[in-house]
């Protein structure tokens, strides 16, 4: 067969297949969501949280939380319990707002956590052994919450009890923008971020051991740019010498170290991966490391974004954890660490998927264990055309996000799973994979799940990353598993819209797809000639990779 009509058939294949897949709507964006779900919850007024048994005096800085989400005049309200009931005064208020009898003895970060705090005179002695709080208007019952034997210092927010100190935040969305999207390894992390700092460089990890972030936080320090570094007191395998090191060498140098954690801690451990400096923001899946932000091991998936509500949330967020009871300076812990002997990673891979810099509609942050589970779940499990997973590991078939996943699949939704194949993860991803591949064949949905093979690209899947139908992107720090989502400090973000949809689609198909050339994010097209062009150039790509596509970090 002639060279032209080889090219004439694989074309005529390629814009088959492309037309196959928009009768399906398996990879079709879908341009009317034009925002993520955040999972809030309900429409209606209702209470959210109840602190019954402060450590204070006198239980000083009892307070129940409603969320309120019209602007509600407050005339005719009331909350009570058990004994009685207590007017709410004639203000107008939404959002999550507190109310108490001692505004001034509220615990630390109640007040960053809710819109607005209300006095409230004689508001109800909550008992510390269970009763039934009520929200009421005109005298009618609007909701309750009721709660047993409250621990000291914790709030019941229905369903569990919240630590001392630990916030609630709820999913900050900041306007249109633009974004630098990039993967590692094939982009080692920037730093121009710091570089250009004038003000502040907040930077928050799990572990930090980069001789490469060290000298760039070093130097910004040197300018008389406030510069704090917060990491996790007692990561898994403890505490590498090099970590040690690094931090000390931070802590010479002027820059004020924090380790969170200890026997009060607030979460089982601070796995956030962000950086704020200035008015711009860092946010990551991988770690302060060689093999993570170095780009010498890991494949993960990273943004440099700004906007005063991305920024803002990620400041708040950092400020809430570094002034937190269980946030100890480094000196203070430093005696007491037993390092550990870990060699840093040092291979080098390609760059082939370049970084970019595209439009964004939307930029919303979410936090674990505030708010990420439910807008997580409401995100995949609301997907209409496609959900791409690519992740470290899920944690098993029966967890909430894995199980919205399904939910979408039954919907009628392409699903597609790719989990770490990397000797700590294989066996336990490998059930996964062999799960899901026999649920979706068993009930005859559209969902694949492998194992990726690196082929030489990157030494092992380390990214924490899900696209919904080729719109919405969520990366970050936050695991798939429920420990991650319930107990873990985690940070991610959900950028929307169609451009970084697709460049994070397209990194996922080639990690999926395999392939020893370049594979770089698509254009947007208008023209529909134009666009039958790129289908027919995303299925040569695809016929060119014919192969298949970190501890606890």
């Amino acid at each position: 067969m002639s060279g032209s009509r080889t090219l004439a058939t694989v074309v005529l294949l390629c814009l088959l297949a492309t037309a196959g897949a928009v009768a399906t709507g398996s990879d079709v964006p879908t341009d009317d969501v034009d925002s993520p779900p955040n999972g809030t919850g309900s429409d209606d007024p209702e209470l959210v949280a109840v602190l019954p048994n402060p450590v204070a005096d006198g239980d000083a800085g009892e307070y129940a939380v409603a969320s309120l989400p019209e602007p509600t005049p407050l005339d005719g309200w009331s909350v009570g319990d058990d004994d009685g009931t207590a007017a709410l005064p004639n203000v107008t208020v939404s959002g999550r707002v507190a109310f108490t009898g001692q505004p001034a003895a509220l615990p630390p970060g109640v007040n960053e956590s809710v819109a607005r705090v209300v006095a409230v005179e004689d508001f109800p002695r909550l008992a510390n052994g269970g009763e039934r709080v009520a929200l009421a208007r005109n005298g009618s019952r609007v909701d309750t919450l009721a709660y047993e034997d409250a621990p000291a210092a914790e709030r019941w927010t229905g369903d569990s009890w919240v630590p001392r100190g630990a916030t609630d935040f709820e999913p900050a969305r900041g306007g249109p923008g633009q974004v630098r999207a990039f993967v590692t390894p094939d982009t080692a992390v920037p730093l121009d971020a710091i570089a250009t700092a004038d003000d502040r460089v907040l930077l928050a990890g799990y572990t930090f051991t980069s001789d490469r972030v060290t000298d760039a936080l070093l130097a910004a320090a040197e300018r008389g740019v406030t510069v704090r570094v917060m990491v996790d007191d007692a990561p898994v395998g403890g505490l590498s010498a090099r970590e040690v090191a690094a931090l000390d060498r931070l802590r010479a140098g002027g820059v004020s170290v924090r380790l969170l954690g200890g026997e009060a801690a607030r979460y089982d451990f601070h796995h956030a991966k962000y950086l704020v400096a200035d008015d711009r923001a860092l946010v990551l899946t991988e770690n302060w490391k060689p093999s993570g932000t170095g780009g010498h091991a890991n494949r993960g998936w990273g943004v440099v974004l700004n906007g005063s509500e991305p920024v803002g949330t990620l400041n708040r967020t950092f400020h809430a954890d570094w002034t937190a009871h269980d946030a100890a300076p480094w000196l203070d812990r430093r005696e007491a660490v037993d390092p550990v002997l870990r060699e840093p990673a040092t291979s080098s891979y390609p760059s082939r998927i370049e970084s970019s810099t595209v439009p964004v509609e939307s930029t919303t942050v979410i936090v674990a264990p505030d708010n990420a589970e439910a807008s997580l779940v409401s995100l995949v499990s609301g997907a209409e055309s496609s959900v791409r997973v690519e992740q470290m590991s899920v944690g098993g078939v029966d967890t909430p996000l894995v199980q919205a996943a399904l939910a979408a699949a039954r919907n009628g939704t392409r699903v597609r799973f790719l989990l770490s194949s990397a000797w700590y993860a294989e066996e336990e991803n490998g059930r996964v994979v062999d799960r899901l591949n026999a649920i979706a064949e068993r009930e005859g949905l559209d969902l694949k799940a492998r194992l990726v093979d690196p082929g030489g690209r990157f030494e092992k899947l380390h990214a924490k990353g899900v696209v919904v139908d080729e719109r919405h992107v969520v990366l970050g720090s936050v695991n798939w598993n429920t420990n991650s989502l319930r107990e873990n400090r985690e940070v991610a973000v959900v950028l929307t819209g169609g451009e970084v949809g697709r460049y994070y689609a397209d990194a996922f198909d080639a990690d999926w797809c395999g392939g020893s050339g370049d594979r770089r994010p698509r254009l947007l097209w208008v023209a529909a000639i134009a666009a039958a062009a790129v289908a027919v150039l995303v299925c040569w790509r695809r016929v060119q990779f014919e192969y298949e596509g970190e501890l606890r970090g």
